[in-house]
Parts: structure tokens; C-alpha cells; sequence
């Protein structure tokens, strides 16, 4: 009902998804018909007709599915916290827009999250439809956030996920402009959980997260929440200090005891050079990578901009309708 908030809320983000957003929508209204829902869908500055596609579905169901049309593309992560802004329900539900995540797959998810109490619930899939490359690629992801958000190794954090409404007015308080999605909830709340569920293959083919995107997507994670690179980069100094003090004293014994007449090769100078140049330039592009994002923050750099909103109407905090920082 309209001005009524909905028990469950669906954010969905699409970027060039014209062909697939359609069905997901549809199918969503007849797993849902029979409880008090609404769907919020980011367009993350599509390239296709998804602005076209999006306000026909807005006018299908228009006491159902908001529109948030972005200014231009923010990301996937800005794109669903631009989303959470817009949600209303006590549960809300993030999924793709690429039919890979079973709309029916969120009712098990909800009843696992009130069942155990849960902050979050997860969806862990049985069996992965993504390429090898993006396998590959969330494989890597996976075990840094392991080792950055020291989250139990068990626990994969997928784009799938059920919250309650007290995490998500939490993560909507962040105003940083590299927002991790699952980094905001692991710095919100341990209570979480995982069950397992389907993965359909891409409607659309090919996956639309480049080599690119995966890299931004890893940095936003590495580095906005946590120092533990610094401090890694300090046992990287300390163990090439240590090295470079025993080659030292390696060549000296060589030199004075076991091959006095032998020349100490120009190869070799060159490659230490290199080898610890390279070292220092690493940590110094990682000091620099810390110092550029507290740069664009104190700059006001966006989270994200919203264009318009509609049903112009929809329940949406004021200062999401300007954009946030």
C-alpha cells in the first residue's frame, strides 16, 4: 500500500542490464505477491536502454518499484548504498540484475535471518555460473578480506544478501567515496551467517565486471578498512633490510676467504638495484593510494549523484535525493 512501509525491500543496481531487468522484476512480484514489498532499482549510468526499461517497469507497478537514476556510473557499491538510502522495508535484499540471483532464493534467506537472529544472512552458491576469470577474481577477493576484515574463512561474502534494518541505517551513515558494501557490515555487526543457494547462468552472457573494475573493487576493500597494508609494508622494509644486511655479509665471506680474485659482477649490482627499488615504490604508491583518498574525501568527492527519483513521491531521506559524500 502506498505511504505504508514494506516488510521486505529489494535493491537492486543496474548497469546495462535493458535485456535481463525485466524478468527479474516480474518474477520478484510473483514470489512476493503475497506480502507488503517495494523494489528499488539503481541505474548506475547505463549505457542501454536500462533508464527506458526501468521507468516502464515504474509505471507497471507504481506503488512497487522505485527508480534512482544516477547522474552517471558510481560503481556497483555506490550504486546499492545510493539503494539502501531509498529502502524502506524492515528486511532489505541486495541482488544482481542479471537473473543470477533467484528472487525465490531471498524467502529461505529471510527465514534463516529471523530464525538465527541474524544481522545478515548471506547467500553462499552451490555451484558458481561466473566465468573463471571473475571466479578467479572473487577466489583473490575472498581470502584478503579474510586477512583484512579477519573474517572467518567459511564465510564467503557474496553480492546475495538479506539485512535487517538496524545494519543498513548504520551502513547509510558512511560518507566516504569508496564505499565496501560488506566491509561496512563486518564493521557493524558479527552476527552474521551464510546458507546455501542457486546461481543461475547470466541471461545476458558475458559478466560486465572488467579486469578494471575487479581491481577498484579490491583497492575500496584493501584499503578503507583497514592500515593493515601499512603495516605490512613495514615487514616488507624490515625483512629486505634484514635481507640485503646478510647478502652483504655473504659477499664479504665469498670475497675475503672463498674467491678473493674473483670480480663482483655489474649484473648483479643492477638487479639489487632494481629488485629494491621496486620495494620502495610499492610502499610509496601505497602511502600515496591512503593519502589521494583522504585528498578526494576532504575534496567532497560524492558517494554518488542522484538525477531523479520515481515514483517522485517514494520515502527517500532529503539528502539522498541531492547525492552524498
Amino acid at each position: 500500500m502506498p505511504g505504508l512501509a514494506p516488510e521486505l525491500s529489494l535493491v537492486i543496481p543496474v548497469y546495462n542490464g535493458s535485456q535481463t531487468i525485466s524478468l527479474v522484476v516480474e518474477r520478484i512480484h510473483t514470489v512476493f505477491a503475497s506480502m507488503q514489498f517495494d523494489v528499488i532499482l539503481v541505474n548506475d549510468g547505463s549505457e542501454d536502454d536500462s533508464e527506458v526499461v526501468c521507468a516502464k517497469l515504474v509505471e507497471k507497478f507504481p506503488h512497487i518499484v522505485t527508480l534512482v537514476q544516477l547522474s552517471r556510473n558510481f560503481g556497483e557499491h555506490n550504486a546499492v548504498l545510493a539503494g539502501l538510502s531509498h529502502a524502506r522495508g524492515q528486511y532489505i535484499a541486495v541482488l544482481d540484475d542479471d537473473g543470477q540471483n533467484p528472487p525465490e532464493e531471498v524467502v529461505p534467506m529471510l527465514e534463516e535471518l529471523k530464525r538465527r537472529d541474524y544481522d545478515v544472512i548471506y547467500g553462499h552458491y552451490i555451484k558458481k555460473k561466473h566465468s573463471w576469470f571473475r571466479n578467479a577474481g572473487s577466489w583473490f577477493n575472498d581470502r584478503i578480506a579474510t586477512f583484512i576484515l579477519d573474517k572467518p574463512k567459511n564465510l564467503y561474502l557474496s553480492s546475495f544478501k538479506v539485512m535487517t534494518r538496524f545494519v543498513v541505517d548504520e551502513i547509510i551513515r558512511y560518507r566516504g567515496p569508496f564505499p565496501y558494501i560488506d566491509g561496512l557490515i563486518y564493521r557493524t555487526t558479527r552476527k552474521i551467517g551464510q546458507i546455501p543457494v542457486q546461481h543461475r547462468a547470466n541471461i545476458s552472457g558475458a559478466s560486465r565486471y572488467s579486469f578494471r573494475k575487479l581491481v577498484r573493487l579490491w583497492l575500496n576493500m584493501f584499503l578503507n578498512f583497514s592500515i593493515a597494508p601499512l603495516r605490512l609494508s613495514v615487514y616488507v622494509g624490515l625483512f629486505t633490510s634484514c635481507l640485503s644486511v646478510l647478502a652483504l655479509v655473504l659477499i664479504l665471506i665469498d670475497k675475503i676467504w672463498l674467491s678473493p680474485n674473483l670480480t663482483m659482477g655489474i649484473p648483479t649490482v643492477l638487479g639489487s638495484i632494481v629488485f629494491f627499488s621496486g620495494i620502495q615504490l610499492m610502499i610509496l604508491g601505497l602511502v600515496g593510494e591512503y593519502l589521494g583518498r583522504l585528498y578526494l574525501d576532504h575534496t567532497g568527492t560524492p558517494q554518488y549523484i542522484v538525477r531523479y527519483v520515481t515514483p517522485a513521491d517514494s520515502k527517500a531521506k532529503p539528502s539522498s535525493a541531492l547525492g552524498q559524500r
